[in-house]
């Protein structure tokens, strides 16, 4: 933690994994936290231990594997229960064992669920709170909190809520938690309820927001703008149902909108490649449209935004995207005039201002490609290599097609398989290549690199990664058109080509040869006659 007076408190490891698709092992767990300590989060919850083996062990093997430098650990669990003594009560007996630093205890402050779930009266529950709090702080702990469902059960009854959170603090409890467990509320809602609780219980609040009507992250800012000093958030939002406050969406606020340094110097810039390092380890794919860390959430599409930006990036960016770790983008489209073609090249490290006539048949190309359904905004690779035909006045590449066929044959067990022949030219020979695939776009792909191995060594290191097909309609109406996105690796970097044609086929092999050619411009390779 930066200091003790704001805590950033992650639960990803416990609410983040209550997400549908999300199953982390101990393994798994014990490199989130590391990536989560790594960013400086001041504390991570750990789990449940007890309740569940998988967070026992985890918190076992964290004792031996784990060293963390920003962050405490913490488990997770709840209260004694009501009629039984805190000492007999293996549940709580289970958080000691856990040697955590700090416990977050889960507690009802709905009266309503105080009576109708837990079954008991409102006055043991509070005594279920106060008994467990004072004999963990005796054991040394610190203790959070949390008061579940506390907005509810504010609206229907404004006094029990507050009453239990001075029990804790004068139980020894750290920090309140105000949890909007449901997520149903509003931002001024919740600024109003946190300004009055701390105006009447004087003790250290803290926000929990889920985000079932998308106000996770603003709740969370309402909260702290209101008094809170503590914020619960998980990696990316995720979580039960539509997930929780986004860690990453909250502390991009926080420092740079509200001035608030929570974490340590230099972390800021790490939040792209944490985030997206947490999607993979969730094994989910990274939002591209999230706010701060998204591929797009500083990416320009219009032609009038480049224009304003070729003046001042700061015109139509909220902020200096570098500051968390992203960059600004300019999308080619059909939009685009010769503003963001300029920026554009300069984004992939061509200076085309220079040459207004090669700008012009740049613009002039895009606005008739996309005419046709090409798209060049998610396939920088294809317009590089246009930008650079047009600036050369022809098409370069390092080898040329003479034909491609495939054949996809389905044989009597019913395994179907597919082959491609490739006739290509390439330092002044002509090649004829085979490939065999698990599809015709596979076999083509394996037949080109094959047939070209000889000659260019180094794209035994490309890796076809990613493949969309959309059907478009065609420019009639009728026809249909398809486009095809391939995405490519060298194992370092990642590129993205386009191919468009009235067969499927066709225009994936358009995208695979542009992917190729890409590979070889990127490896450095010149032309014969440079």
């Amino acid at each position: 933690m930066v200091t003790d007076e704001f805590h950033v408190y992650d639960t990803t490891l416990r609410d983040g994994a209550q997400r549908e698709g999300i199953s982390y092992s101990v393994n798994d767990k014990l490199a989130v936290a590391k990536l989560l300590d790594e960013f400086g989060v001041g504390f991570i919850e750990g789990g449940w231990p007890g309740a569940l083996p998988k967070d026992t062990e985890f918190f076992a093997r964290a004792r031996e594997e784990l060293n963390l430098v920003n962050a405490q650990l913490v488990a997770f669990g709840a209260t004694r229960k009501a009629g039984i003594a805190v000492q007999d009560d293996p549940q709580v007996q289970a958080l000691l064992d856990a040697q955590t630093p700090a416990i977050t205890l889960v507690a009802k402050s709905d009266v309503r669920h105080v009576t109708e779930a837990l079954r008991t009266t409102p006055e043991e529950n509070l005594a279920m709170v106060r008994d467990t709090v004072s004999y963990l702080v005796a054991e040394g702990r610190r203790v959070f909190i949390d008061c579940e469902h506390f907005f509810d059960g504010y609206r229907s009854d404004p006094d029990y809520g507050v009453r239990l959170l001075v029990e804790a603090f004068e139980a020894g409890a750290s920090v309140g938690v105000l949890c909007d467990t449901n997520g149903g509320m509003l931002p001024s809602r919740i600024n109003a309820i946190v300004t009055n609780v701390l105006a009447r219980s004087g003790v250290r609040i803290g926000i929990h927001c889920q985000d079932d009507t998308g106000c996770a992250v603003a709740n969370t800012i309402a909260a702290v703008e209101a008094g809170a000093t503590h914020v619960q958030c998980t990696a990316n939002g995720y979580g039960e149902r539509t997930g929780n406050a986004d860690l990453f969406v909250v502390v991009g606020n926080l420092e740079t909108k509200l001035d608030m340094r929570v974490l340590p110097d230099g972390k800021l810039r790490e939040m792209v490649r944490v985030s997206h390092a947490l999607a993979d380890m969730a094994n989910l794919p990274a939002d591209t449209h999230q706010p701060f860390v998204g591929v797009s959430s500083f990416a320009h599409k219009a032609g009038l935004h480049a224009s304003a930006l070729k003046v001042n990036a700061d015109l139509y960016n909220h902020m200096d995207p570098e500051l968390v770790g992203n960059d600004m983008r300019v999308l080619v489209t059909e939009m685009a005039g010769r503003a963001s073609v300029e920026l554009k090249g300069r984004e992939l490290g061509i200076d085309i201002s220079g040459d207004s006539e090669a700008l012009g048949r740049v613009v002039d190309r895009v606005k008739d490609l996309e005419a046709s359904g090409w798209t060049f905004e998610a396939a920088d690779a294809s317009f590089e290599l246009l930008m650079r035909d047009e600036i050369n006045g022809e098409r370069r590449r390092h080898f040329t097609v003479e034909s491609w066929r495939t054949i996809v044959e389905q044989l009597p067990s019913g395994q179907v398989v597919s082959e491609a022949t490739v006739k290509v030219h390439a330092g002044g020979v002509r090649i004829i290549s085979t490939g065999e695939g698990n599809g015709p776009v596979n076999a083509l792909d394996n037949a080109l690199r094959a047939g070209l191995a000889t000659a260019f060594p180094e794209l035994a290191t490309l890796e076809l990664v990613d493949y969309k097909v959309r059907i478009l309609e065609g420019v009639t109406g009728t026809d249909a058109v398809t486009r095809v996105l391939i995405g490519t690796t060298d194992g370092q970097d990642d590129w993205t080509t386009v191919g468009v044609h009235e067969n499927v086929i066709a225009a994936s092999w358009i995208a695979l040869e542009d992917a190729v050619a890409y590979g070889l411009m990127k490896a450095g390779r010149t032309f014969s006659d440079d």
